[in-house]
Formats: structure tokens, sequence, C-alpha cells
């Protein structure tokens, strides 16, 4: 096998991507023999339904760890599980398989072994898709998938890093779609109080509650049949989850204080920028309707992965008859752009405005921190996270007395997140 698992070729109409195919074998524990074969997008290992290999070792966790393909080979990422993800020997939350490895997940192991064949992920010719631009590689094969997407009425999950343009994604499959002129309502379930999630969800009767002096349609019936978009559905509280997973399944909703189901016809959107994965696991979001939000998945690259797409945005965010200066646009390139396609247009209204387009950070209170411009974004960034991890991680020891578990509780993290951070400090003997 080649080191080289990825590659871009240029064809007619721009570059696209192939990806080799790869093979998984469970090799030990209850579900030895099981073997499959993986040819491209993300792949899935747990004990929950609805994974791609499901495995019935009890010490494996729902969502375990996942496989995707990336520019640099196949990826392995772990998804919050208790006992961690192993490979060939070394705890990882996140690495790239570069050759035949050994998984262990809990009491089972999955040898991994990368293909010969190579499959071809498929790009759109274009540049745009409704009001997304990108020229990149990684932007068209967005744009293709959305394009697949758009003709079907199936619920689709938009996951990407705060900034990157997921309501856009979701305004673009809109668009595309045979709801383009219906009813679009979006619930923003970051910006709404819990008390009030409900009733924007699903509508109330005049006296459901205090200071419901009118009936009023929930979001799903002002849809109806045309698209709700659900924003930031990490924020939807827990205990709220149920009635959207019947509303999806049974296609009808129940107003607060209402006296019978109302039928629906809509198709719903939801986005996220956390890892619904893990907190599946971490029990803050439901299993069953992690699966039924996500029968199709987009995930919208960051900008620091498209680099190609700064030019054609800075000019787009420029408007006609514009230009910036070379030596600003190589700056704007180079820079790692923590906050996304947001950031890069605040940088440009502020060059537009004659200041400086990358200014340095304030102060962080209390930290006597400068950013400086003179030293990389990651150098300084590294640093510190790593002083403030040091000193949060010893100080949690010392309260917690040693106990792990009980670290765990007063971090609101999960006891394997805590030991892996104790053990990168060396922190745990």
């Amino acid at each position: 096998m080649t080191a080289r698992q990825t590659w871009v070729t240029k064809v007619a109409g721009g570059a696209r991507r192939a990806v080799q195919e790869y093979g998984l074998t469970v090799t030990q524990g209850p579900d030895r023999g099981k073997s499959v074969k993986v040819r491209a997008g993300r792949f899935r290992i747990g004990a929950l339904e609805g994974n791609d290999l499901l495995l019935s070792d009890p010490s494996v966790s729902g969502l375990h760890c996942e496989l995707v393909h990336d520019e640099r080979g196949v990826r392995v990422h772990d998804l919050g599980s208790r006992n961690g993800t192993v490979v060939d020997g070394v705890l990882v939350a996140d690495a790239f398989l570069t050759g035949p490895a050994t998984l262990e997940l809990g009491g089972t192991q999955v040898t991994f072994t990368p293909g010969v064949a190579a499959v071809e992920i498929e790009a759109s010719a274009a540049e745009t898709f409704g009001p997304l631009i990108g020229r990149s590689v990684a932007m068209r094969e967005l744009f293709a998938r959305l394009e697949a997407f758009a003709s079907r009425d199936s619920t689709v999950l938009i996951h990407g890093e705060t900034g990157t343009g997921k309501e856009l994604v979701a305004e673009a499959l809109v668009l595309a779609s045979a709801r383009a002129e219906k009813p679009l309502v979006v619930v923003d379930c970051s910006a709404l109080a819990p008390s009030l999630i409900e009733s924007e969800l699903f509508g109330h009767e005049k006296g459901a509650f205090t200071g419901a002096i009118a009936g009023r349609a929930g979001a799903f019936e002002r849809a109806h049949g045309g698209t709700v978009f659900l924003d930031e559905i990490g924020e939807l509280p827990l205990e709220l989850q149920p009635r959207l997973l019947r509303a999806l399944e049974r296609r009808e909703v129940s107003r607060l204080g209402g006296k019978g189901p109302i039928s629906i016809d809509v198709r719903v959107l939801a986005a996220t920028h956390r890892p619904l994965e893990e907190e599946v696991n971490e029990g803050r979001f439901r299993a069953d309707l992690f699966y039924r939000l996500s029968v199709l998945r987009v995930d919208v690259p960051p900008l620091r992965d498209r680099r190609d797409d700064v030019g054609v945005l800075v000019q787009h965010f420029l408007g006609a008859g514009v230009t910036m200066d070379q030596r600003t646009l190589e700056r704007l390139v180079g820079h790692p752009w923590p906050g996304n396609v947001r950031e890069l247009r605040n940088a440009v209204e502020r060059w537009k405005a004659g200041a400086e387009p990358l200014t340095a950070a304030p102060s962080a209170p209390g930290t006597g921190f400068t950013a400086s411009l003179d030293e990389p974004f990651l150098v300084q960034k590294e640093r510190l996270v790593h002083g403030f991890e040091t000193a949060y991680a010893k100080a949690l020891l010392e309260v917690a007395k040693g106990n792990v578990s009980e670290a765990a509780r007063r971090a609101g993290v999960s006891r394997m997140a805590v030991v892996k951070m104790f053990t990168r400090l060396g922190l745990l003997s």
C-alpha cells in the first residue's frame, strides 16, 4: 500500500478527490468474525442500533468512535467513549491511520486494513450553491451533497463550527427544494428560554400557562407544507427531546393545553456546532432523536481547511469595483480563522473602513495574556490552553482528593475525559 490514501486530481470542471477504500474486521470480542468494506464517508462504530458497525460488547460505548476520510488519510475520532479508543496500543482522541492498524474498543479488537481500490468522491462543477460560495474541493463536494439532498424530503443534520455558515446551508437546501415557495420557520434553540421553547415549537392554547392570553400556533404548524429549521439543536433541553422525537416520527404535534394532535407536513433541517455523538454518550442528548435527525448529514468544513476560498469570499464581501492589495490578501489567506467565515467578513468590513483587518485580541481578564501577531496563532493558543488546563487539573485533583470519578463530576465531563486530561498532563501515575 502507498502511504498516500487520498489525492486530488484535475478533471474537466475542476478538481475532485479520490479516497482508498478500507476493510474492518472484528478479531477479538463477542462479535469476532464480523467484517465490512468501507468505501467513503463517515463510518460509526458502537453498541447502539444505527451504528455502521454494531458491536454487542458491553464495554463498548453507544457511539464509540468514527472513521472519516480526510485529505490526509483515514481519520479515527473517539466520540467521548467510556473506555477510550486505542490504536496499536496508544490511547487516542483523534488520529490518522496511515497503514494496517488494530483498534481496541473496550474488550473488542478491530483490525483496520487499507484497500487498493480508489473511490472518487463527487464534486460539483459549480462554485456557488444558493447563497454558498466556494471553489475549493471541500466546498464543491459539499455542493454535490446538497444538490443530491435538496430533492429529498428526509431530515438533514448540519454540523459545523461556529461561523461556518450552517444557516446558509439550510437556506440553500430550502431554495433548491420543492418546498422553496412554502413557509420556512427558524427556531434558534440557543436563544430561547427553556420555558418558552416548548410553546415556540408546538404552540399553546389560551390559558395554557400564565401569560397565555391567546392561542398561538407553534413552529411546526406555521411551517405546514414547508420547512422547519432547528438551529443549535444541541441546546434543546433533554426533557423536551421526547416531544420533538414524537413530532418527527408521527408527523403531528399537540399544543400546550390543546385537546388533540394536529397533523403536520414539514421537512426538518437541524444544525449544531456540538458533537452530538459525544452528547449522546454523556446522556445529554437522546440517541433515538440523534438518529432521527441525522438521516442525512452535512459537515460544513472550517475556513482553515479551505484556504482556496478566502480570496473568493473576500471579493464577495468587498463587492463589485473594490479590490484588496495583494499583501493584505496574503495575510488573510495565512490567518487560521478560528471564527471562520463570520470572522473573515468582519475583517473585510474593518479593512473597508480603513482599519487594520487583523487586530490583536485583548487580554483575557485575569490572565495577563495579550495576543501577538509576531508569533504563530497555534503556538500562542497551545501555550495558553496548556497553562489553563494544568492549573485547572491540579486544582481539580486537589479538591477531589485524587478521586477521578469525583473530579469528573465536578468538572461536568466524563470520567474518561478526566483520565485523558490527567494522563496527558502527567498528573496520574
